[in-house]
Parts: structure tokens; sequence; C-alpha cells
């Protein structure tokens, strides 16, 4: 044991007191720290002693050495039995038999079959009696005892009691005297769902009347889903259409060749190349019909020379965004394009150059109204937005003007 002192010697400082430590360091078991404060009048000596853990009377440390698979060989199966149900190994790689203390010792009747042994499982469900209730269910009664919200804090209520919104006499009156039906009706025009179900905001919105019995503190009923017929596939004869795009019929003014399958891209390429002549097709529709890059080229192409058409859905194929870039480019030079729809394609995100450019685009078109095109940021979202409004009203003011005169 080796201790080390410090100065005993009382200097100016002794008034105030001194702490003075003293360590003792035993190599092998036993670490002791003193501590010694000396103040101007007593003496106090603290001792702190700090002992190693064991097990089974014998240090941590000289378990370090010991071999583990040794003593394992050593012990017989029934003593490995118990040891195991002891254990419970955390290793995921290990089987669940052996992870678990459970051991069926029955031997096997036969080969695993998964239905007979789910139809086992149900009947003995099924047989086995349901726990009696130690208090019957009568309706209307409560059983145990029923929880009663605490009241909220002061603070709370004199927050909600200082709250008060001034609408004027003449609103105060009509909210006065209105019925619970025609508020409930205004709250669906302003959009307060959480203050309605969905019930009564269905029928504000199709003015049918509220519901009988449904008030503020109606519940709604299950509904049955309405079962409505199949759509009937697309009957459309794609090179009857084709010769009729052709030859300018002037009765083909709404082409739909929605979901029809197997159109080959010999065929598209002959509508394209019969569109651009073509004055009389406005409505334009090819959802789901398998576009691709280079189909989608051949339609651009013909954008530009057609000045007929002023709806165009090309949704749910496989156009990438350049492709895409392209298409909105072409409606440039048509300038009679109104509507434009192409959401849903091979590629879900078009990413910030491309919603850039698109909206560069679509700022230039002085006709488009619609935009059917998913974009990701908001600064695209609110710039397109803006630029058809202002389309939108421009139109407006022009066609008021024409009435007008």
């Amino acid at each position: 044991m080796t201790e080390f002192f410090g100065s005993w010697n009382q200097g100016p400082q002794e008034e105030d007191g001194e702490e003075e430590v003293v360590e003792s360091v035993e190599t092998i078991t036993t670490t002791t720290t003193r501590t010694r404060t000396i103040p101007k009048s007593s003496s106090t000596k603290t001792t702190t002693m700090t002992t190693p853990a064991k097990l089974y009377g014998r240090e941590l440390s000289t378990y370090d050495e010991v071999d583990v698979d040794e003593l394992l060989s050593k012990l017989t199966q029934e003593e490995l039995t118990m040891l195991a149900k002891e254990v419970d190994p955390d290793d995921n790689f290990l089987p669940p038999s052996q992870r678990n203390n459970y051991a069926c010792e029955k031997d096997p009747t036969g080969p695993l079959n998964r239905k007979k042994l789910i139809e086992h499982i149900n009947k003995q469900a099924l047989e086995t009696p349901d726990r009696p209730e130690v208090k019957p269910f009568v309706p209307g009664v409560v059983r145990g005892k029923k929880w009663i919200p605490p009241p909220p804090p002061e603070k709370v209520r004199d927050a909600e009691e200082q709250i008060t919104i001034d609408l004027g006499d003449e609103y105060e009156q009509a909210l006065g005297t209105a019925s619970q039906e025609e508020i409930i009706d205004l709250a669906a025009i302003l959009g307060f769902h959480s203050m309605m179900n969905q019930d009564q905001y269905h029928a504000s919105l199709l003015n049918k009347g509220q519901p009988v019995g449904l008030g503020w503190d109606g519940i709604t009923k299950a509904t049955k889903p309405k079962v409505f017929p199949m759509d009937p596939p697309n009957d459309t004869d794609p090179d009857e259409t084709i010769a009729r795009v052709q030859q300018n019929d002037q009765k083909l003014t709404d082409l739909n060749w929605n979901n029809i399958k197997n159109i080959s891209d010999e065929k598209f390429e002959k509508l394209f190349e019969a569109l651009k002549s073509n004055s009389h097709v406005e409505v334009l529709s090819l959802v789901n019909v398998g576009l691709t890059d280079r189909t989608a080229g051949a339609l651009a192409d013909a954008l530009r020379h057609n000045t007929a058409l002023r709806v165009l859905s090309v949704e749910t194929n496989f156009i990438s965004p350049p492709a895409l870039v392209q298409l909105v480019r072409a409606l440039l030079h048509t300038n009679t394009v109104e509507e434009f729809r192409a959401s849903n394609q091979r590629s879900q995100v078009l990413g910030n150059k491309i919603e850039m450019e698109i909206t560069q685009l679509v700022e230039q078109n002085p006709t488009l109204l619609r935009l059917g095109l998913h974009l990701e940021y908001s600064d695209a979202r609110h710039r397109v937005a803006s630029h058809l409004q202002r389309n939108i009203d421009r139109i407006r003011q022009q066609r008021r003007s024409q009435n007008s005169a």
C-alpha cells in the first residue's frame, strides 16, 4: 500500500478551512479513497470503499480464462436439458425450438397438414366456452366506475371566455334566428368538415336537405356501398376513325381511343399525320393506350400544325418527362388547346429542372386554361395556377366585351 499525504503546515489559509485528499490504492482487491477536511475548530474524516462485483464468491476476472466448451462437454444430457430451460438465448439465427423453454416430447403423428390444423384450431375455439362475466351486461347500466374527465385549467377557461368575435348586428341577427339545418349548410359551404358528419356534408353540397334525426350530435350509420355497372369496353374502331380523320369528316369532333389495347405505332403515326390537316376534331382522348416517347414525338409534331384541337388527354401512358416537355412546347404553336392532361406517366416524379421548364412554357401560353399534370414543387404549382387564372380572367373579359358590343 502506498499513501500520498499533502502538507500539514497550517498557513494563512487555515482560517477558511482546508481540504486535503488522501488516496490509497490497493492493487488487487480494494480501492479506498479518503477525504479529510480540516476546518478551523473541528476535524472530520470520510472514507469511501468500493468492492468489485463477485460471482459465487469469486471475482469476475477469474472467469475470463474459463473454457466454456470444456465445461459443457463434462455435463450429461439431463444437465444440458436443465441448463437449456434456464437460458433463453437472444439469437434470431437459432430455430424457435431451441430458443424457448417448451419441449414437445410427443411423437409426430404424420406430415403437417395446414388445412386440418386450422380446422382443428377453429373447432377448439368454438367448443371452448367463454369466460363467465363477473357482472352480466344490461343495456343502459354502466358496469364499473364511469370515467369523468377532469375540469380544464383556469387559464384555459379564462382564455375561452375572453375570445369573442364581433360580427355586426346584421350577421348576429341572421345567425341567431338561423335553424340548425341552415347552420350546417353554412358550415359545409365554408369547409368546416369537423363540425358535421359525412351525410350532412354531402347533403349540403347536393342540396338534398338534411337527413332526419342528424343534428350536431347525430351518429352516421353505415350505408351499403352502391353497385355501379362496369363501364362498357371501348368499341371504337381505330382503322375507321383514322379514315374519317384523313377525310376530314365534319361529324367527327370527339375522338376517344381510351383503354384500347394493342394499338400499333403505325396506327398512331397515321392518326397524328392525319391530324395535321384536320380542322374538325376538337377533343382527342388517348388515355391508357400505351403511348411511348416515339409516338409522343409524332403527336407533338402534329400539334404544331393542327389549328382545331381544344382538349388533349394523354394520361396513364409511358411518356417520359422530356417527351412531356416537347408536348407542352408544341402547344405554343397551335394557340388553340385550352385543356391538356398528361398525369400518371411512366415517371411519377418529373424533377425540378423539368417542372421549371414546363412552368416557363405554360407562362408563355396565352390560351391554356387547364393543366392536368402533377407538379411536386410549390413554386411551380403557384406560378402555373396564377398564369392559368390570368388566362381565364382575360378570356372572360373578352367574352363580356363581345356580348356587350
